[in-house]
């Protein structure tokens, strides 16, 4: 089992999300989340002076699946996310030593 955490622009979420449900992924969780990496920020103007912001808004979503659909996920994420331009985003791969479904103690591949 592995954990797909992907962190998109958020104008892609409903794409990525449509991509994976065709997929047939059934769950997965979303955060809002604000960083930067080769972007480094913008600068704005707000009411007529200028400001940099060092953190801009993305979105993070996290997937459990099976090692059998990991690639899938990933290719997924990679085409239904990409704008072509700078930002983008990544996506991580880890594994998953134990899953545990609280409502029914189901663990392992069962309880995804």
């Amino acid at each position: 089992m592995k954990l797909v955490m992907a962190i998109i622009k958020p104008f892609k979420l409903d794409e990525v999300r449509e991509a994976l449900t065709k997929l047939g992924i059934q769950g997965l969780t979303v955060s809002e989340v604000k960083g930067f990496g080769r972007q480094k920020g913008q600068t704005e103007i707000y009411r007529g002076a200028e400001y940099t912001v060092n953190l801009l808004p993305k979105v993070k979503i996290e997937i459990a699946v099976g090692d059998e659909l990991v690639e899938r996920v990933v290719e997924t994420i990679q085409k239904a996310g990409n704008t072509g331009r700078i930002g983008d985003g990544k996506i991580f791969v880890l594994e998953l030593k134990q899953v545990v479904r609280i409502r029914t103690g189901e663990t392992g591949a069962e309880a995804l």
